[in-house]
């Protein structure tokens, strides 16, 4: 049995491949970071133009959500930065995180870049951490319009 300390750094580990995955756009293996019926409420998300909504997004199901995102960086290039994570362990198999995040995306008619927090609760399948829950609480958003 893994110690709390083994635990948590595999948490950390999944969270790294969450952001490594969807920046370089491997979407097979980015499903991988998801329970089946994972719930992702992003608040403040990327527009790809000036007119879309502000509104949160939410996504029900890891395949809605990979639809979601993978239709999002079509054109779009970006980095995802997640640090100075809390994480709890609250049972053996589940655990909650609060992560601080920067994001930039590029896209053909603009920039964005964001801040804020992700506070997430997982479960462990098996072997291996899963995210199970995603809020993504932004505190601040930049976004400039036009080519790029």
């Amino acid at each position: 049995m893994a110690s709390n300390l083994e635990e948590i750094e595999q948490i950390k580990q999944l969270k790294a491949r969450y952001f490594r995955h969807m920046d370089t756009r491997v979407w097979d293996e980015w499903r991988k970071c998801f329970t089946a019926d994972v719930v992702a409420t992003y608040d403040g998300p990327p527009r790809l133009d000036p007119t879309a909504a502000l509104d949160p997004i939410t996504c029900s199901g890891r395949d809605n959500l990979v639809a979601a995102v993978s239709g999002l960086f079509v054109t779009a290039r970006s980095i995802h930065q997640g640090y100075m994570p809390e994480i709890e362990l609250t049972s053996p198999t589940t655990a909650k995180g609060i992560w601080s995040m920067w994001d930039f995306i590029r896209s053909p008619k603009g920039t964005f870049k964001g801040w804020g927090h992700y506070h997430e609760d997982y479960v462990k399948e098996g072997d291996e951490w899963k995210i199970k829950k995603i809020y993504l609480s932004r505190l601040h958003t930049e976004e400039t319009w036009g080519g790029v």
